[in-house]
């Protein structure tokens, strides 16, 4: 056995290393139809944020055209995307909720 074995077994070990899954921002978006109010209940109760969190993440919805509710795996963004667009036509709001990879 040669002295090279150990940088070898290291070089495979860094090429069988698993990638961090790519992580997404979901994103609200400003419309003239959804109220204030239904877009802190939605940042409460789907993205768990604090009152005080919702609010600034509303303000800035409706101030700059759209704000970040969160970044999460795919499939959490995917579906955290979902719940919001059921909510919203369950009570009748345009609302937009999008997501982007980082």
């Amino acid at each position: 056995m040669s002295g090279k074995a150990p940088e070898i077994e290291e070089k495979v070990k860094d090429k069988t290393r698993l990638a961090e899954p790519p992580n997404y921002k979901v994103l609200l978006h400003n419309d003239n139809y959804t109220t204030m109010d239904f877009v802190v209940q939605v940042l409460e109760n789907i993205f768990n944020k604090s009152p005080s969190e919702a609010v600034q993440i509303m303000l800035n919805v409706h101030k700059r055209g759209m704000g970040v509710c969160g970044i999460y795996t795919f499939e959490v963004a995917e579906t955290k995307v979902a719940l919001v667009h059921h909510l919203a036509g369950k009570n009748k709001y345009p609302l937009k909720c999008t997501m982007e990879e980082l």
